[in-house]
C-alpha cells in the first residue's frame, strides 16, 4: 500500500514530475530529478523521515532535463545526466553536485541523448550512456574528468578517443574546496564533437556495473540485447538477447541476478549472470515498464510501468527466487524513477 505522497515541483500547470531518484547510503536522504515540462529541470534533496519527507533548500538548476541520476557511496556527489529531450541533437552534459551545499561544481559534456547514471561500487568511475551516439561513457569520479568512451555501433564496437577536446565544459572544484563557475557547453563549443546522424543500431538507455564492478551492462534498447563490457580490457565479452526493448537494469547485491525492464514488450526479464541465460519474463501490471530497483537482501525487485494517459502507474514487486509478482501498489501517473529506502 502506499504509505505516503509527496508534492514536488514549483508549477502547477507544468508536468515536473520526478525522473531520477536515488537514497544516499545512510538512508537520510533522498535526491531527485525533475525535467518533464520546462526542460531547465532541477535537482532537489529531502530530509527523509519515518513521519513525512523534508524539503531541505531550494530546488538546483542543472541543465536540460535532468534525468537519472546516482550519487557516491559517500553520499558528498549527485551525478546526474542531463538528457536534453526538448533540444539540438548536440552533445550534451553531466551534472556533478556537491550534496552537503547542494552546489554544482562540474558540468562534463559527454554525448548526445545522455541516460542511466550509475556509480561503480568502488565510487571511482561513473558511467552512463549515449542513445543517439550509441556509447558508452566513463567519469573519473577522483577528477570529474571523462575518462573513457566505448563505440555500441553495429560493427564499430571498442574503445573511442575520449573526446577531442577532453576538457571542453568541464569545471574542476578550486583546491580551497569552493566551487568555480560552471562552464555553459554552449559558450565552449563542442570541439569536433557534432553529432553523427547515421541511425543509432543499439540506442543504449542504461549502464549498470556488476556488483563488484568488474563488468558493466549496457541496456541496448534498439538491438534488443544487453552488452557485457568489461572495465579493465574495454572490449566486449557478452551479449545476452532481451525481449523487446529493455531499457533500466539492476544486479543483486550477492551478483547472482540482473533485473531488465522491457519498455515495448510490457515485462521485466530475470538473467542468471553466471551463465547468462534468461530465467524467467514476467508481464507488468502496466505496458509500459520503466525502472527497476533490488532490495538489499538480494530477494525482491520493484519495479515501476507508468499509466498511459490518465491510468496510475504501478510499482510491482518481484519475488526473484519464485519469479513472479507477490504484490501490485498503484501509484502517481506516469511512474518512472524508483530507489530503495531501507529495511525493517
Amino acid at each position: 500500500m502506499v504509505e505516503r505522497t509527496t508534492t514536488i515541483g514549483e508549477l502547477p500547470n507544468e508536468m515536473e514530475g520526478p525522473h531520477g531518484l536515488q537514497t544516499s547510503a545512510d538512508g537520510k536522504f533522498l535526491y531527485m530529478t525533475t525535467g518533464h515540462g520546462r526542460p531547465d529541470g532541477k535537482l532537489w534533496k529531502y530530509a527523509l523521515g519515518d513521519k513525512g519527507d523534508t524539503l531541505v533548500g531550494e530546488g538546483l538548476s542543472l541543465g536540460y532535463f535532468p534525468a537519472s541520476l546516482d550519487l557516491t557511496p559517500d553520499g558528498l556527489y549527485s551525478i546526474s545526466v542531463n538528457f536534453n529531450l526538448h533540444g539540438d541533437m548536440v552533445p550534451s552534459t553531466v551534472s556533478v553536485v556537491f550534496t552537503p551545499t547542494n552546489t554544482e561544481v562540474a558540468r562534463i559534456v559527454t554525448c548526445t541523448m545522455p541516460h542511466g547514471s550509475r556509480v561503480d561500487p568502488s565510487g571511482t568511475r561513473q558511467y552512463s550512456t549515449c542513445m543517439m551516439d550509441d556509447q558508452l561513457v566513463e567519469i573519473d569520479t577522483r577528477t570529474f574528468e571523462l575518462s573513457r568512451r566505448f563505440s555500441l555501433a553495429k560493427g564499430k564496437e571498442g574503445p573511442l578517443a575520449a573526446a577531442a577536446d577532453e576538457h571542453a565544459g568541464h569545471v574542476m572544484p578550486a583546491a580551497t574546496g569552493a566551487p568555480k563557475p560552471v562552464v555553459d557547453p554552449a559558450d565552449v563549443g563542442y570541439a569536433g564533437m557534432k553529432h553523427d546522424m547515421t541511425p543509432a543500431s543499439c540506442s543504449p538507455t542504461w549502464a549498470q556495473p556488476s556488483f563488484d564492478g568488474r563488468k558493466i551492462f549496457v541496456a541496448c534498447n534498439k538491438a534488443d540485447e544487453i552488452v557485457e563490457v568489461d572495465r579493465d580490457s574495454w572490449s566486449i565479452t557478452r551479449r545476452l538477447p532481451t525481449g523487446r526493448g529493455v531499457y533500466n537494469l539492476a544486479v543483486t547485491a550477492d551478483g547472482t541476478l540482473m533485473v531488465a525492464t522491457l519498455k515495448q514488450g510490457h515485462m521485466v526479464e530475470i538473467f542468471d549472470l553466471a551463465t547468462g541465460k534468461s530465467l524467467a519474463r514476467i508481464k507488468t501490471s502496466n505496458n509500459i515498464a520503466h525502472g527497476v530497483t533490488v532490495s538489499p537482501d538480494s530477494r525482491y525487485a520493484f519495479v515501476s510501468s507508468e499509466g498511459a494517459g490518465s491510468a496510475p502507474g504501478k510499482v510491482d514487486v518481484i519475488d526473484l527466487r519464485a519469479r513472479a509478482i507477490v504484490g501490485t501498489v498503484a501509484i502517481g501517473q506516469q511512474a518512472s524513477g524508483i530507489t530503495f529506502w531501507k529495511m525493517k
